[in-house]
């Protein structure tokens, strides 16, 4: 044992570096891994939290006011019902800030989607006009119990006498209204009512919904959500941030292990001589194998202990939903297991790889085997004699000469060295795509900048006015939203009609066409998913009780609404409803126009008949992605630093039974130091290259993946630019040459006896 840990402590003084480097590695690996678990639980703990603790309801149904829902208590599946509750919608405001909400009126705080309370107190006779807000757009309007909300364009006042989480759909401004409770007599003119039903089952919610709409009819239900859309748009960014983490742990994982691997057969080749004498000495082959298994095995140990650590004890101080993910998760009842397995994990796959690899060293044998005679990189080719007759740089020709000619380790030593390169091209992919989100909104959907939602006492001529009066509003497009039951009234899709045939809505297409004629639509991924249609189809939905049919002819991006979201042009909506009148605008703002000084001006001249706001960009919630991807992007490096450091030591060891011979042809030093820095450049060029060709198609492939499983669709990747990737490739071979510099400048100067002793 002692001389195990002698041989241990040698080994550790001469690769500090390396090392060091291992454990920095598989902190961050672990670390990753971690933060992955932790956004997984944030992802859908808070949104099943608020579910059990209200009771809530599988299935809302929006319905007018003439539906008879007590039929639908009865349905066999439903374990509960909750109201129906009058519901009407309005337009609040407080603090400057204006929201799209529905008022829904209750007398009693419910037993099935009880809303539990973030502050203050449910609703209280006592304040006939108090009203509680659901959490989101307490925030949205930086409300807080005691204040006062205003209805523009009246004189009415609410007051806020509490806030509650809610399970339902959250709000999104210009999207999803806001939820508040409020007493019957504080909604005096509902213009519908919403029921909830609770199931036994909650997998049988699609044929449960259309059994409701049965009853009920397709005319009265006006818009249908069910738990399932709720907590995936309750999930929304955070899943999508423990996906990239996870991905990239995972990776990672795999490229320090392989790294592990091709250290320790490299060093196993550079000390053949010292573990024969190991052997002599007495050390069976189980005691090499352990030396370097339980030596890596520490290393790879020390660093996931470090990073449990430092995750379990500033984890929750990081700034931003990281944080709050890892608060979260360390109260949840898996965060202990969670805690021991991931870096057991970790620990044990790095030490499976090191054990492949420390098996070779208690397989050599005890009496050194002779060295072939030949040079390990074989003849020189013809090419290569004929480059050095036309006086190429001898650096140049031995270089590649040495970096290639033994294919199965160089192309083992190259594949080791893409792997983390790879990762990298990748993680810069998602880092353009994000930046392409804010710096080209229009190319991902986006191509207004507000949304104006005018109210029944403005005409539409006096909108458009208005909007189009304004110096940087360089185009108003009028249009509707609604709900549209999907064939099968299943679900709830969103229709929209934007813009008209003379002055069309510029959607962002990723296949097909533009809708010109009349019923001619484009559909987001989404809602192809949904209705299993592909572009070139007709589908059939139900606004009302008026059928709508539209064809299909082109796929936008779409990143609102999840993707389900079928848009035509207003024209063609007026066809079907002739009194039809635009309910609001989308604004295309001058370039340089500040969105917020617009919105304040057209609010302002539109004399509380106008509610504008920003069009939300779902590059926002990913800005911690950004961090992360840094991250990530230093972790690889270090990978990739190891890796790189094998190759020169390798190198460099087979370099020095080639010094008498090159020394004897009259190569100076600097040349021979020379050879091992261009065939480590040669090495980490090709390493570049691979990664670029394997990393941009896998990017697209991972990032368009995204898009369509989130309903926007396929078409958003952005690959970095030619600039960035020279940049990371010459980066990337500098780098080597550096690293490799002094190793062969120092081995070039070695004493001919000594180097006689290394080949003997």
């Amino acid at each position: 044992m002692r001389a195990t840990l002698r041989w241990a402590h040698s080994d550790l003084r001469t690769h500090r570096g390396e090392a060091l480097f291992l454990v920095l590695a598989t902190a961050g690996i672990v670390a990753s891994l971690l933060l992955a678990t932790a956004l997984f639980g944030y992802a859908t703990n808070p949104w099943q939290r608020v579910f059990t603790q209200s009771h809530g309801a599988h299935v809302w149904l929006h319905t007018d006011t003439a539906a008879d829902t007590g039929e639908l208590a009865a349905l066999d599946g439903v374990d509960e019902v909750a109201g129906p509750y009058p519901t009407a919608a309005t337009t609040v405001s407080s603090r400057g800030s204006r929201a799209f909400v529905e008022l829904r009126a209750t007398a009693e705080r419910p037993s099935v989607g009880r809303p539990p309370l973030v502050s203050g107190h449910w609703l209280d006779p006592a304040t006939p006009n108090g009203v509680v807000l659901e959490s989101r757009l307490a925030r949205a309007l930086l409300a807080q119990p005691g204040d006062t909300l205003t209805v523009p364009g009246t004189a009415r006042e609410l007051t806020v006498v509490g806030v509650a989480d809610s399970a339902e759909p959250r709000y999104r401004p210009g999207e999803q209204p806001g939820l508040v409770w409020a007493l019957p007599q504080a909604v005096p003119d509902p213009g519908g009512q919403v029921i909830g039903l609770r199931l036994t089952d909650p997998d049988d919610t699609s044929y449960l919904v259309q059994r409701a709409v049965t009853v009920l009819g397709a005319g009265a239900i006006g818009e249908v959500s069910t738990w399932q859309q709720a907590r995936a748009e309750a999930q929304g960014d955070n899943r999508l941030l423990g996906q990239v983490l996870g991905l990239f742990g995972l990776g990672a994982l795999v490229a320090a292990g392989l790294a592990v691997h091709g250290a320790i057969g490299t060093r196993i080749r550079g000390h053949l001589r010292d573990l024969s004498v190991l052997k002599a000495i007495g050390f069976t082959p189980g005691q090499v194998v352990r030396i370097f298994l339980l030596q890596h095995l520490a290393y790879a140990l020390l660093g996931a202990v470090a990073a449990a650590a430092l995750a379990e004890a500033l984890g929750s101080r990081i700034p931003g939903r990281l944080g709050d993910a890892v608060g979260v998760w360390q109260g949840l009842p898996g965060h202990t297991v969670a805690l021991l397995v991931i870096p057991a994990g970790a620990v044990l796959f790095i030490g499976a790889t090191t054990g492949l690899a420390a098996w070779r060293a208690g397989r050599v044998p005890p009496v050194p085997v002779p060295r072939p005679a030949a040079t390990p990189g074989g003849r020189l080719s013809g090419v290569a004699r004929r480059a050095l007759g036309v006086r190429v740089p001898p650096a140049l020709v031995l270089g590649w000469h040495k970096a290639f000619t033994r294919r199965p380790r160089s192309l083992a030593t190259v594949a080791r060295l893409a792997l983390p390169l790879l990762l990298i091209v990748v993680a810069m992919s998602a880092w353009t795509t994000i930046d392409r989100f804010h710096s080209e909104p229009e190319q991902i959907g986006l191509p207004t900048t507000l949304s104006v939602r005018a109210d029944a006492g403005l005409s539409e001529r006096r909108a458009r006015s208005l909007l189009e009066r304004d110096p940087q509003v360089a185009a108003a497009y009028p249009g509707v939203e609604t709900a549209a039951l999907v064939p099968g009234q299943t679900a709830t899709i969103a229709l929209r009609g934007l813009g008209t045939h003379q002055d069309p809505y510029p959607y962002t297409l990723a296949e097909g066409r533009p809708a010109r004629g009349a019923d001619e639509a484009v559909a987001g991924q989404g809602l192809l998913d949904l209705l299993d249609v592909r572009v070139g189809d007709w589908v059939r939905m139900t606004v009302g009780d008026q059928p709508q049919i539209l064809h299909i002819v082109g796929r936008s991006i779409e990143p609102e609404n999840a993707g389900r979201v079928i848009s035509t042009s207003l024209d063609t909506l007026r066809d079907n409803d002739p009194g039809l009148r635009p309910t609001l605008y989308e604004l295309r703002l001058t370039p340089g126009a500040d969105p917020g000084e617009v919105a304040d001006r057209l609010a302002t001249a539109g004399r509380g008949h106008l509610d504008v706001h920003t069009v939300t960009n779902p590059a926002d919630g990913l800005s911690p992605l950004r961090a992360v991807v840094a991250g990530l992007i230093a972790v690889l490096a270090l990978i990739g630093l190891i890796e790189l450091l094998t190759a020169i030591g390798g190198t460099v060891r087979e370099g020095e039974r080639d010094l008498l011979a090159l020394k004897a042809i009259g190569l100076s030093p600097r040349q021979i130091t020379a050879i091992t820095v261009t065939a480590t450049g040669f090495t980490a060029l090709a390493a570049v290259l691979t990664a670029t060709a394997l990393g941009l198609p896998l990017a697209h492939w991972l990032i368009d993946a995204q898009g369509r499983s989130s309903g926007i669709g396929a078409g958003i990747a952005q690959g970095p630019s030619a600039v960035l990737m020279l940049l990371l490739g010459a980066a990337a071979v500098l780098c080597a040459a550096a690293l490799a510099a002094v190793p062969a400048a120092r081995a070039a100067r070695r004493r001919l006896v000594d180097t006689l002793s290394a080949v003997a």
